[in-house]
């Protein structure tokens, strides 16, 4: 049989027929399951997860077939609970696909520790500035007699005495005593501490 007559029998328009059935039917079986495997036209609105723990907020999320995925823990902030979630993306009454991944930041336990700079000798004006960059806040300011005005004598957090390199929170609260530049020169005072001072040199010797 000749090409011609092939291609104008009837067994081959059955073929034909049959190979563009085959085709169809294919076709709608891969749309219908791309459909399910994407989930088109269905959307889930994202929850609210702030201030939730991190196992509650994973829980309610696998409920709705979403993921959860922990970026980081930021710096502590008093108004969040510790370890909850303060941050997520994408935001919370946002439309996604099931199975996408919500990203989320932590709140830290608490405070970080901060290292207290050296202040001896150093005036109120020349410390403050670098307490207020460590994030520690000031309390109380008394003054005590001294020769030098608003230099800082001692820090005090709750009653206690704090000296350089000493750990302290931030956002504590320090007490500051400086000096009232009141104390007079007293050469008096002066001499006698030179006199004694050479006594005890040759009391070494």
């Amino acid at each position: 049989m000749s090409i011609k007559n092939f291609l104008t029998s009837k067994t081959f328009a059955i073929q034909l027929g049959i190979a563009a059935a085959i085709i169809v039917v294919c076709g709608f079986l891969l749309m219908n399951f791309l459909s399910f495997k994407t989930n088109h036209g269905e959307e889930i609105s994202v929850p609210d997860l702030s201030k939730m723990q991190l196992n509650i907020a994973q829980e309610k999320l696998e409920e709705l077939g979403l993921e959860i995925i922990l970026l980081d823990t930021i710096d502590f902030m008093q108004d969040m609970p510790p370890y909850s979630i303060v941050e997520q993306d994408p935001k919370a009454g946002k439309m996604v696909k099931n199975a996408r991944k919500i990203y989320v930041k932590l709140n830290s336990g608490e405070f970080d520790d901060v290292l207290l700079p050296d202040f001896q000798d150093k005036t109120y004006r020349q410390i403050i500035a670098n307490f207020q960059s460590l994030g520690i806040k000031e309390g109380q300011k008394t003054y005590k007699s001294h020769i030098a005005k608003d230099v800082v004598l001692q820090i005090l957090q709750k009653g206690k005495n704090l000296n350089e390199g000493d750990k302290i929170k931030r956002n504590s609260t320090i007490d500051l005593v400086l000096g009232d530049g009141k104390e007079l020169f007293n050469e008096t005072n002066f001499n006698n501490s030179l006199e004694e001072n050479e006594i005890i040199i040759e009391t070494n010797e």
